[in-house]
């Protein structure tokens, strides 16, 4: 192709494609689509067998097989499937390359004077770019996992950019091309929607700190690109027999059931999602993923000994991928804590600990946590076993793309806390609930919050009994900790005046406070979010801001920022009504830029200015006094 001339170019490069191919796209689509249906039945390995052989000539083959390997890569998390599955990715990123439209010098400048004819681009061209996109999309988040430099974060924005570019090139396709004669137009459809809705969702959910890293990368746009990204992976997910209808009910899936009970304030659409499984239990009623699903909307409904027999069957549907019961496992726990089964939770964390690679610094803590819950029920054994697993956790700390995970930075202060205050932790586990907002699904069934309530208080009462000479270094931290689960409880049991009392309680004693100072903006947070509930827009807006801006440096910041995030994009869709409507979505990239935020007025000296003025509320409630 290189001995040709600049004219000849597109023919010649699409004549080489299908000689080394050997395969017509439809056949190659359609093993896709079979790979796709052996992978959710629990057939992993046939999947991969199905698209392993023609992954370095077929486009449909390569993008099939990178994903089964970038899917184990990021379950294992083991360093060698990470490295395979870059190099599967490489290779497939180079294979769409070569069926992807190759545009003359003249071409490349006509595009800038007139419009794109998209019909003169063959079918296989069009698809190349897709599966490209896809492709990109993989190989960048790797990047980011592969190691610890500034190169690889850079090497991995600028994929995500050329990955970004590739979608819009496709939604350009998909609205500039005549499809009267393509019976094939649902395939290429459902994987635009799917990537479009899946950028803008994923965009939507980035706090402006974390936006602003990516502003070199090229995103811009509005602030509506979470309903946008919602719209276009529903409009993929009833695209009946397309082949990527699936990646869309899954990309639903985990934003409904997982980020916004993980990441947000609001409450997914547990509606859609038991649509999503009806639908395709019935094509794959023993596939571990949707029985996994099945699980985890019945551990957000609040019903955790349902959850707990579902994901049980999920477990047990395969033996295939161990790495899938990790996740499993995680759920368990999850389910037993939410439940105060520490004992039950604790085996599962021990499970993790023992056989998964991802974490085990945070699956040490957990263990740990569980079992400082059961202090008082502990044997000798367990109590040296404890402080064995307390004293591991620093060690187990590791580094992604050249940072410690924050969760596991949490892990390593709490385990040395341990020690600081006589082998004893406050109410750790269920900090733990609240570090990974778990209180919103704890208040779906009232006797399962006011079980964790009775906890509490039984801690409170212990508290108050110390005398002031006996007392910790680390009292009012422990104290405040216990004030602010408290107020978590007592928002969800129909009580804000005294949630709102906790939570005052706790930016009043600031000062006090030795090490843990994430839980004055956290509390701040839960004061903007009752004033959200009476309606109080404009004075939450202005705590939530003050909660962001004047706090730095804490546990778990960026968790926090994730919420404010969720809430003030809430607040600011209450106040001004969706602008979503007749926009397109691959105008939607969310604005780098915001107009700066007032501020509290501050009446003490302290930095983060614990003697705050609040304006009155709407209507005239006591959150109207001062903090």
């Amino acid at each position: 192709m290189a001995n040709n001339d600049v004219e000849n170019g597109e023919e010649v490069f699409v004549d080489a494609a299908e000689e080394v191919c050997g395969m017509d796209l439809s056949t190659a689509m359609e093993e896709a689509r079979l790979a796709c249906s052996y992978f959710f039945n629990n057939r992993f390995e046939e999947a991969r067998a199905l698209m392993r052989p023609w992954a370095h000539k077929s486009m449909y083959h390569g993008l099939g097989y990178g994903t089964f390997m970038y899917l184990q890569a990021i379950m294992t998390f083991d360093p060698k499937d990470i490295e395979t599955a870059i190099e599967t990715l490489k290779q497939s990123v180079e294979v769409c390359n070569r069926f992807r439209r190759k545009n003359t010098i003249g071409e490349s400048l006509g595009k800038m004077v007139k419009k794109v004819d998209y019909n003169s681009f063959t079918k296989e061209e069009i698809h190349a770019e897709l599966c490209y996109a896809e492709c990109l999309l993989l190989r960048a988040v790797l990047t980011f996992m592969e190691d610890e430099t500034l190169i690889s974060f850079l090497k991995g924005g600028m994929k995500i950019r050329a990955c970004y570019q590739s979608y819009k090139e496709c939604w350009y396709i998909l609205e500039g091309r005549d499809w009267s004669k393509d019976a094939d137009k649902m395939h290429f459809e459902s994987g635009v929607r799917m990537g479009v809705g899946a950028f803008n969702l994923m965009i939507s959910q980035l706090p402006q700190k974390i936006l602003k890293l990516l502003e070199f990368v090229g995103f811009s746009g509005n602030k509506s690109c979470q309903a946008l990204g919602l719209s276009e992976l529903e409009r993929g997910f009833h695209l009946e027999g397309s082949l990527r209808r699936v990646l869309c009910a899954l990309v639903l899936l985990g934003y409904h059931l997982i980020a916004t009970y993980v990441l947000g304030t609001s409450e997914g659409d547990l509606e859609m999602a038991q649509t999503i499984l009806d639908d395709h239990l019935k094509l794959y009623p023993n596939g571990a993923w949707f029985l996994f699903f099945a699980a985890r909307l019945e551990y957000v409904k609040g019903n955790f000994d349902l959850a707990i027999e579902k994901y049980t069957t999920s477990l047990n549907s395969q033996n295939e991928w161990r790495q899938f019961h990790h996740l499993c496992y995680w759920e368990l726990m999850w389910c037993c804590i939410m439940s105060a089964q520490f004992k039950e939770a604790e085996e599962y964390a021990d499970k993790l600990l023992l056989e998964s690679k991802w974490s085990k610094a945070t699956y040490a803590y957990q263990k740990a946590c569980c079992m400082c819950m059961r202090m008082d029920e502990l044997t000798p054994a367990e109590k040296q076993e404890l402080s064995e697993t307390m004293k591991s956790i620093p060690g187990l700390k590791q580094r992604i793309a050249g940072k410690s995970l924050p969760v596991e930075k949490f892990a390593v202060k709490k385990s040395l806390r341990f020690f600081a205050q006589g082998e004893t932790l406050c109410l750790s586990a269920l900090e733990l609930i609240y570090a990974w907002n778990g209180f919103k699904i704890l208040a779906k069934k009232y006797e399962n919050v006011e079980k964790i309530y009775s906890i509490i208080e039984r801690e409170l009462k212990r508290l108050e009994k110390i005398r002031v000479d006996n007392r910790s270094e680390y009292y009012y931290d422990d104290y405040l900790l216990a004030h602010l689960v408290k107020g978590s409880c007592l928002a969800y049991m129909n009580s804000p005046l005294q949630a709102e009392e906790c939570f005052k309680f706790i930016v009043s004693n600031e000062k006090k406070i030795k090490e843990d100072t994430y839980l004055v903006p956290n509390a701040l947070l839960e004061l903007g979010l009752l004033l959200l509930r009476a309606n109080d827009l404009e004075q939450s807006r202005i705590i939530l801001e003050h909660a962001k801006n004047n706090y730095k440096g804490y546990s778990l910041e960026s968790r926090l920022h994730f919420r404010v995030h969720a809430t003030l994009n809430k607040i600011s869709s209450l106040q001004k009504g969706s602008q979503s409507e007749g926009t397109n979505p691959m105008d939607s990239y969310p604005s780098i830029s915001r107009s700066p935020s007032p501020c509290l007025s501050k009446t003490s000296g302290t930095t983060n200015g614990t003697g705050l003025h609040l304006k009155p509320t709407k209507n005239g409630k006591s959150i109207s006094t001062n903090l």
